[in-house]
């Protein structure tokens, strides 16, 4: 299977930093600006800027797994295989 060029290794996770910088700091700035406006779309506004934090948190995690090499699910199981082992547990799946 051919690789879509979407992170693939190509240093694509420098597009999840700067887009999880980018919320970070539109949220910051909608947090800063408080309520200005008609206080009923308060709840509104106030749900769009944890929006905002939450995507950006989510976006930095997805962009790390990016750059440490994790582009699969199946990577993921390995290296938590290999704390498992580092650690002295046994491999799950073992009685």
């Amino acid at each position: 299977m051919e690789e879509t060029g979407h992170g693939g290794g190509d240093g694509g996770h420098w597009w999840w930093a700067l887009a999880s910088a980018a919320q970070l700091g539109w949220g910051v700035f909608s947090y800063r600006t408080g309520g200005t406006g008609d206080c009923r779309f308060m709840p509104v506004k106030a749900f769009g800027v944890a929006s905002l934090f939450v995507g950006a948190a989510a976006s930095a995690g997805f962009g790390l797994l990016r750059a440490s090499g994790i582009h699969k699910v199946d990577d993921l199981k390995e290296v938590g295989a290999n704390i498992r082992t580092g650690l002295g547990v046994r491999p799950r799946g073992t009685g």
